[in-house]
């Protein structure tokens, strides 16, 4: 499934979200403009919620989710991979164009090609004004937040900036509040700006804010990625920032990109030099799903996938838990010989 068509396809299904809430997520209800439920896999509760109807500023965010309870979020392509047990990106495709009655393409074209149908012009707007209000992160709470998870290996990091006054907006009955927050640039191939990320922080750093959902995403995000290194013949591809920071920790010259969910990190687009592609596995059924469906991509294009495993949950955990020696020893041995020696920082 092309990038394009996915765009396309989560435009679609946010136009009809409360049908597709009703037949994916039956375990849940409506609540005014959202629609309740346990989890993206339609488990019962309350702790995830649905955008029914978009904001004012555009009806763009209809159908984006968030769960409060582990802080992931995504569209109705994740709610559809999740509730129907779905591993392969197409799969979701497949059933996606079922609901919405489409016809399937009569021929896919390259997954790695670059151009993209947009998200609307405002959210890329408003994600590139609030990346060039944020400052630097050295000296500040955000650094001390990434120091407090063990990461240290910040220079150069120019995808990451501080904001000390993030509004936050719990759902759009309650009052916008003030928080730090560590803002994060989603960038495409060409090093435009096309989203941003942001994990508000406690005034202390000693953590996130004490708020239902610390992490959220704007901007258009599917095939993008916050990027560290300039990509070139190889590349590290992850989840989570922290998870990416951690392994520059061991890996500081390796270009690296962190896709900000498991269904995003499927759906990559690859830089036209990549020769080899190592996929940062989080060890739990969604990061597995994303590994096949790299996995399968990167071998239709002709470019050697190699997957780096966890001992733990993420390699954030590892290096928290074991330390920077035993996470730089854990890499190496799934490192390709050769790039044990461009790419792998000593021990000092």
């Amino acid at each position: 499934m092309m990038p394009r068509d996915a765009s396309e396809l989560a435009h679609r299904l946010g136009r009809q979200a409360e049908a597709v809430c009703r037949k994916y997520l039956s375990s849940g209800r409506r609540e005014g403009r959202y629609w309740m439920v346990g989890d993206v896999r339609n488990t019962p509760g309350r702790s995830m919620f649905v955008r029914l109807i978009g904001p004012e500023t555009g009806k763009g965010a209809a159908g984006k989710w968030t769960d409060a309870a582990t802080g992931e979020h995504g569209d109705l392509l994740d709610v559809i991979r999740g509730s129907c047990d779905l591993v392969d990106f197409k799969d979701v495709a497949d059933e996606a164009r079922r609901f919405l009655s489409l016809p399937h393409p009569e021929a896919e074209q390259s997954a790695n090609r670059r151009t993209m149908t947009s998200a609307p012009m405002g959210s890329r707007e408003a994600a590139r004004r609030l990346f060039a209000m944020s400052q630097p992160i050295t000296g500040t709470v955000a650094e001390a937040y990434l120091r407090k998870r063990g990461i240290t290996a910040l220079h150069g990091a120019g995808s990451l900036r501080f904001h000390p006054r993030c509004y936050y907006r719990p759902d759009e009955h309650s009052p916008t509040e003030t928080w730090p927050a560590m803002i994060a640039s989603v960038t495409d191939l060409d090093g435009q700006i096309t989203g941003a990320h942001r994990t508000w922080l406690s005034p202390d750093g000693d953590g996130k804010a004490p708020i239902d959902t610390p992490r959220r995403a704007m901007g258009d995000l599917l095939g993008h990625a916050v990027r560290f290194g300039v990509a070139h013949d190889v590349i590290a591809a992850g989840e989570g920032i922290e998870t990416i920071l951690s392994l520059r920790c061991v890996l500081t010259h390796m270009p690296k990109v962190a896709a900000l969910s498991a269904a995003h990190l499927a759906a990559i687009l690859f830089p036209a030099a990549l020769r080899r592609l190592y996929i940062v596995r989080d060890d739990d059924p969604a990061g597995d799903g994303a590994r096949d469906s790299l996995i399968e991509r990167a071998n239709a294009a002709g470019i050697e996938a190699i997957v780096l495993s966890p001992a733990l949950a993420d390699f954030n955990e590892d290096l928290r838990t074991f330390g920077i020696d035993a996470l730089r020893a854990a890499v190496r041995q799934q490192l390709a010989p050769e790039d044990v020696a461009r790419f792998l920082v000593l021990a000092t």
